[in-house]
């Protein structure tokens, strides 16, 4: 269960980063509302990942928390922030994913 607690508080880990995303260029209202998106996801993000850790020691789950986050905000710049997503981008995040699942397959 812990597991899935942790992958989805890497999930608002993207979120928070795609909110700061979208603030970007922003002013009033839409910021703001970015914002209280952007504290949202970082509370649950926060408190999913400290809930977790009281059964995955900290040296995996952390690192899987910011690789899923990393991971997921890479993908979220090329579908929503035209980022590039160039042959050596999708090959490090190829083995960012790689070494996320190895810290599970070690753990």
């Amino acid at each position: 269960m812990n597991w899935i607690l942790l992958i989805i508080a890497g999930c608002f880990e993207t979120g928070f980063a795609f909110c700061l995303g979208k603030m970007k260029g922003l002013t009033g209202t839409p910021w703001c509302m970015w914002g209280i998106g952007f504290l949202i996801c970082l509370t649950l993000s926060m408190v999913l990942l400290s809930k977790a850790v009281q059964t995955i020691p900290i040296g995996t789950a952390y690192p899987v928390w910011t690789g899923i986050g990393a991971v997921g905000t890479v993908i979220a710049g090329i579908l929503f922030f035209n980022e590039p997503a160039t042959f050596w981008r999708l090959v490090f995040i190829s083995t960012l994913i790689l070494s996320i699942i190895g810290l599970k397959l070690v753990h």
